[in-house]
């Protein structure tokens, strides 16, 4: 039997241990919608990082929205727990054309019951996609905090002031420089989106810088091949590509993630697997809308 509300209770919370239940299920839900937020924005991270920051863009176009649905595997049961929406439009920022890309992630009524989950990103990167301003607020739980990074490129580096809003209202700033580019959570979406498959040979680690307000972390992709995916509920099939996020971390390289994108000009992730050392999550391609080009992928 499960306990607490919508079953999402772990077993065993008898009266008089609920309490203590409920926050230990509150703890493992934060834990786990965090690397979900982040599995998704890491989907489509498929592009070596350069030097030269710029790339031209052929996978999408100012329009483009994406949504998906997100579980959890709660007890060997697959609960949804929220959903996520992307949307990508031509703006300006600092008086030059730019892309303005966002992500919504809510939790759903079941989920709020232990654990809100209201983040907003927000990412302006130029024509050629070289990242300008990148944004992050997020509520997750009773916690909330904002991460901000502003870019420029002095004598070809790549510089980074970055600023983090604590909880407590606590303001913290840093400065850090590289001679490679270094990516947030959005810019790296929109950058990998044009990449070319057929450079990479199955097993091929690509380097990924991607930091926040904090820290850059450690990590790349492994190019795993082709495969055919039948998506859940409708047996759509896609041909898709298969990546692993891979970070190292206390001296041991780690799985993070492995998702499938179109393979097409496209390259939208249909689903993503979270392997998580307390469980597992998923995220579903629900729907999508004005994408540039055909999806070529789509076998029925």
């Amino acid at each position: 039997m499960r306990d607490g509300p919508g079953g999402l209770g772990p077993p065993g919370a008898g009266r008089g241990g609920r309490p203590a239940r409920i926050q230990q299920t509150k703890t493992t839900i934060d834990m786990r919608l965090k690397a979900l937020v982040m599995a998704l924005l890491m989907a489509v991270c498929t592009a070596p990082a350069q030097a030269q920051c710029g790339i031209k863009n052929n996978a999408f176009k100012s329009g483009e929205f994406l949504y998906y649905d997100l579980f959890f595997n709660w007890k060997f049961i697959w609960v949804k727990v929220g959903t996520a929406s992307m949307s990508t439009v031509m703006s300006r920022y600092g008086g030059q054309p730019a892309y303005r890309a966002s992500l919504i992630t809510r939790s759903n009524n079941k989920l709020d019951k232990f654990f809100t989950l209201r983040d907003t990103l927000l990412s302006y990167c130029a024509s050629d996609l070289s990242p300008l301003y990148f944004r992050k607020g997020a509520r997750e739980g009773h916690r909330y905090y904002v991460d901000e990074i502003w870019y420029t490129y002095p004598k070809g580096n790549c510089h980074m002031k970055q600023h983090r809003i604590e909880d407590d209202g606590r303001h913290v700033w840093k400065q850090s420089e590289y001679q490679d580019c270094v990516y947030d959570m959005m810019s790296i979406f929109l950058r990998a989106r044009n990449f070319d498959a057929s450079q990479y040979k199955v097993g091929q680690n690509i380097p990924m810088p991607v930091s926040d307000a904090k820290r850059l972390s450690h990590s790349w992709l492994k190019y795993r091949g082709k495969e055919t995916y039948k998506m859940e509920g409708n047996n759509i099939e896609y041909r898709c590509l298969v990546f692993s996020f891979i970070e190292r971390e206390d001296g041991e390289n780690k799985e993070l993630l492995r998702f499938y994108v179109t393979d097409d000009a496209n390259h939208i992730p249909v689903r993503l697997d979270m392997f998580l050392s307390f469980g597992s999550a998923k995220a579903f391609l629900r729907g999508y809308k004005g994408v540039k080009n055909p999806v070529t992928s789509k076998l029925n």
